[in-house]
Parts: C-alpha cells; sequence; structure tokens
C-alpha cells in the first residue's frame, strides 16, 4: 500500500497501522489447526468457532501491530533510520491517544469472538485468550518488554504456532491430539522466519535503541543461518506426518522448501538495508504457501479416507 500523502486519522492512515501483509501469519496457524481436526476421524467440524478462533487470531493481530507502533515510538525506536515500513504514530498519521482508544477497542470486539469459541471449548480457553492479551501488550511494552529481551522468537513460537493451532484443534475436539501439537510446533518455526528477516534487516538500530534480539545478541551469520534453519526444520519434520498415515501433510510441504531456500540466498546476497523488505514480501509469500500445502496434505488424507 501507497505510504506517501497520507491524510491522519484516515482510513488509509488506519489500514496501514493495521499493516495487512502481516495478517497470513496470524490467519495460518488457525488454517492448520482446522485442517488437522478436519483429518481426525473422531472429530466433527463446527463452522461457527472455526470462524470466530479465525476473527480473534486476526483481531489480536492488529491489536499488536497497533501496540508495537504505539509503544515504539514512544520509546524512540522509530526513528528516521528506520528501514521497515513506516508507522502510523512516528509518522504522526495517528495521534497516541486514538491508537490506545483502538487498541482497547480492537481487543474488546477480539475478545467477543473469542466468546463464541468459549461457548463450545469450555473455561480453559479463556486462560488461552488472557494469554494472548497479556503476551501481545508485554511483547513491546512493561516493565519487561520480551522482545527488547531477546524473547521475541519464543513469543512467535508460543503465539504463532503452539497456541492458536492447539486451541483451534481444541474447540473443535475438546481435545489436543499429538498430530496438533507437532504441527503447531512446525507452525511457529516457519512464521518466526518472518521475525528472524525483520530482526536481521534492524540488527543496527536494534543495537543502537538497546533492542537486544537474538541476532544483536549472536550476530549476522547467526541470523541467517536461523532463517535457513527454521524453514528447513519445519519441511523436514513434516515427514513425521507419514508415520501417523498423513502421507500428502508429509509431502506437500516439500514444495516450500525450494522457495524458502531461494528467498534464503537472496537474503545472504542483500545483507542489509531496505533490499531485504523484498525478501520479507517473499517470506509472506512462503509461509501462507507452507500453511497451504500442510493443510491440504490433511485435507487430502482425510478426503482419500472417505473415497
Amino acid at each position: 500500500m501507497n505510504e506517501t500523502n497520507v491524510t491522519p486519522h484516515s482510513l488509509r492512515a488506519w489500514l496501514l497501522a493495521a499493516r495487512p501483509k502481516t495478517l497470513p501469519a496470524s490467519a495460518a496457524p488457525v488454517m492448520i489447526g482446522l485442517s488437522v481436526a478436519a483429518a481426525d476421524p473422531q472429530v466433527s467440524f463446527k463452522a461457527l468457532p472455526a470462524v470466530a478462533c479465525l476473527l480473534f487470531a486476526l483481531l489480536m493481530q492488529v491489536a499488536s501491530n497497533f501496540i508495537n507502533d504505539l509503544y515504539d515510538y514512544l520509546k524512540g525506536s522509530d526513528d528516521p533510520s528506520r528501514l521497515g515500513p513506516r508507522r502510523a504514530c512516528a509518522e504522526g498519521w495517528i495521534s497516541p491517544r486514538a491508537m490506545r482508544r483502538a487498541i482497547f477497542l480492537t481487543v474488546a470486539v477480539a475478545c467477543a469472538a473469542g466468546c463464541v469459541a468459549l461457548c463450545y471449548a469450555g473455561w480453559p480457553l479463556l486462560l488461552v485468550g488472557a494469554a494472548c492479551v497479556v503476551g501481545a501488550y508485554f511483547y513491546t511494552t512493561g516493565p519487561y518488554p520480551l522482545s527488547y529481551k531477546g524473547w521475541g522468537d519464543a513469543m512467535v513460537l508460543l503465539f504463532f504456532g503452539i497456541v492458536p493451532v492447539c486451541a483451534t484443534f481444541w474447540v473443535q475436539a475438546g481435545r489436543v491430539s499429538g498430530d496438533a501439537v507437532l504441527a503447531s510446533v512446525l507452525c511457529g518455526a516457519v512464521v518466526d522466519t518472518l521475525l528472524v528477516l525483520n530482526n536481521y534487516r534492524d540488527r543496527e538500530q536494534d543495537r543502537r535503541h538497546g533492542k537486544r534480539t537474538l541476532i544483536v545478541r549472536f550476530g549476522e551469520r547467526f541470523g541467517l543461518y536461523l532463517y535457513l534453519v527454521l524453514g528447513l526444520s519445519a519441511c523436514w519434520f513434516c515427514l513425521v506426518f507419514a508415520v501417523g498415515g498423513h502421507v500428502w501433510a508429509a509431502v506437500l510441504p516439500q514444495v516450500y522448501l525450494v522457495l524458502h531456500i531461494r528467498a534464503w540466498r537472496r537474503m545472504v546476497r542483500i545483507r542489509r538495508g531496505r533490499g531485504l523488505n523484498a525478501v520479507l514480501g517473499l517470506t509472506g509469500r512462503n509461509i501462507l504457501l507452507f500453511s497451504l500445502l500442510l493443510s491440504a496434505g490433511f485435507l487430502l488424507g482425510a478426503a482419500g479416507r472417505g473415497l
């Protein structure tokens, strides 16, 4: 989306602040959780809670983007040297007061959607939803901002992998299966490539502002290979699904591997600067592709058993 000549507090300003290109990262785990549930012969698909899970995930992603926008601005991290997409508060498109109201409203609507799923899954889902809200807040702010202390990758693995995939499966099945747990970890690993690339691009700026990401702590070379290994591991561990009879779920995600390696090679060639934003787009596409391939694998297996 074009970021020039943005009118303050306009619809365009809010869309840029919401960062819609990041939404596939929150839709992917819900999609995977639903497909694993659909492949389980003991589970009956329920459409309404599925939609509720998706809405909760998308709205919490938007709320998290708003929170990061606001509190990175208040910390002074979004200075003119920023290499990533421009931020709404830093650019003056949205005032901090308006952003605070938007955060509250978005979280409230997300929780309303979560209450629909809660009716199907029981009180344990309430704890999951509360953890998501608390995690979104403490990721950037609070007395111990997790993303500034090197815990960002663990948060992605947890809240873009384990929690949403397993919670979505739980809403459908009333339990969690081994396939759901494995799929959740692999999903989190693939989504984390997006954060790794962001942190790799911003490593010099993060160092100046005291943001101690893993790449700031362990260096550029570590970041390059962390990106590669996350994608490789996710693909290769998909082969475990074949042991449980989900052959398509094991095979189809291997297509992602080719595109992941291509993106990594481009990352190696560019190494620094705004040119890495092109790799960011490729990485987002690859995340969506992985989730589609893995989901299709489980659904094809379920369809094959039904014939």
